[in-house]
């Protein structure tokens, strides 16, 4: 396998971006002074190289514990840790202008049952024990439009293969997305990777989750006509 770290890390191409705008220098000081009280657990490379698993335990306890998937702004995992404070729930995002809108979110609301990971969820994957998830969200990921960039979308074999494996039997993965094109890439692969459709009716797809938090990037898609998707699966 092609390496790029002395640690023995694989090879993993990485496509989007890390950090746009300067930040503020209040984010600068979340950045500084919260997340690293706020990580999951050694989930760099140089951090455990070895790939130990996370004791989730010793960090969250033994209550339900979520993953959100790319969290960009942070809105509706605040929202979704607010209102279900016995839940822990993990965010992972590796653009750093969203970690630190997220860590300021986060001191406004004082929720504590939040854990970041300010990286790619591939490498949080090599290091979550399987069955270890009791719901996965993915909101409105970078949807790679052109045909060519269709694999670097994150309903490919890549990623949905690790998901599969951190997620308990039973446990909900939903997908929204606004791209008429990811919702027929999500119907046809997630399904070969262990995941039952909840709802087989398109209708239902266009009715938002009960606990649902409209994020900006949802109020965007709307704004310029296109019609939001809601997609529901479970694990077998």
């Amino acid at each position: 396998m092609k390496k790029n770290h002395p640690s023995g890390a694989p090879w993993r191409n990485f496509y989007g971006r890390l950090k746009g705008h300067n930040l503020r220098d209040s984010q600068e000081a979340f950045l500084r002074e919260d997340l690293a009280d706020l990580s999951p657990g050694a989930v760099d490379w140089d951090q455990n190289p070895d790939r130990t698993p996370l004791d989730l335990e010793a960090r969250f306890g033994t209550g339900p514990l979520w993953l959100e998937i790319g969290f960009g702004g942070g809105e509706h995992l605040v929202h979704q840790a607010a209102h279900n404070p016995n839940v822990s729930i993990i965010g992972c995002e590796p653009y750093i202008n969203g970690v630190a809108m997220l860590l300021g979110k986060i001191r406004k609301a004082g929720t504590g049952n939040i854990a970041v990971h300010p990286g790619d969820v591939r490498d949080l994957f090599d290091v979550l024990p399987d069955s270890s998830i009791d719901k996965a969200f993915l909101l409105y990921p970078d949807p790679w439009p052109k045909k060519r960039h269709h694999r670097r979308r994150f309903v490919t074999p890549e990623h949905l293969e690790p998901l599969a494996r951190v997620l308990k039997s039973e446990a909900e993965f939903r997908v929204a997305t606004d791209i008429p094109d990811y919702v027929r890439q999500t119907l046809e692969e997630v399904p070969h990777h262990g995941f039952d459709l909840v709802a087989k009716n398109p209708e239902d797809w266009r009715i938002p989750w009960a606990d649902w938090l409209s994020t900006r990037y949802e109020q965007k898609a709307l704004r310029e006509g296109r019609t939001p998707h809601y997609l529901t699966f479970r694990r077998l």
